[in-house]
């Protein structure tokens, strides 16, 4: 089982990325999909979440407006839509699963895929 996260680089301040979260291994219907990210020096912070069955979305207020958490079921894969990107977006993004829990405990989620870097120049 495995949680494949691509899609980061570098893009202006203004400017959009798509982050992708390709899943394998697994149905995940019962799963909730998350979006983390970590800055240097930051803790870990909640961005999205959407539920696979449903398709219910979560946002932090952070990105609220400016993030789009979306998923492909025919693909498997869920997507972070970034538009209006600003410096302090800067950060590793990670996707993790969790067994229908939104937001558990750290150490409760089933799978995390690996991170992957955002930067946004100002």
């Amino acid at each position: 089982v495995q949680l494949q996260a691509s899609g980061g680089g570098l893009v202006q301040a203004g400017g959009s990325l798509r982050l992708s979260c390709a899943a394998s291994g697994r149905t995940f219907s019962s799963y909730i999909i998350h979006w983390f990210r970590q800055a240097p020096g930051k803790e870990r912070e909640f961005v999205a979440a959407i539920t696979w069955s449903a398709g219910s979305t979560y946002y932090a207020d952070s990105v609220k407006g400016r993030f789009t958490i979306s998923r492909d079921n025919a693909k498997n894969t869920v997507y972070l839509q970034m538009n209006s990107l600003k410096p302090e977006d800067t950060a590793v993004y990670y996707c993790a699963a969790a067994y229908r829990a939104l937001r558990p405990a750290t150490g409760d989620y089933d799978y995390w895929g690996q991170g992957t870097q955002v930067t946004v120049s100002s």
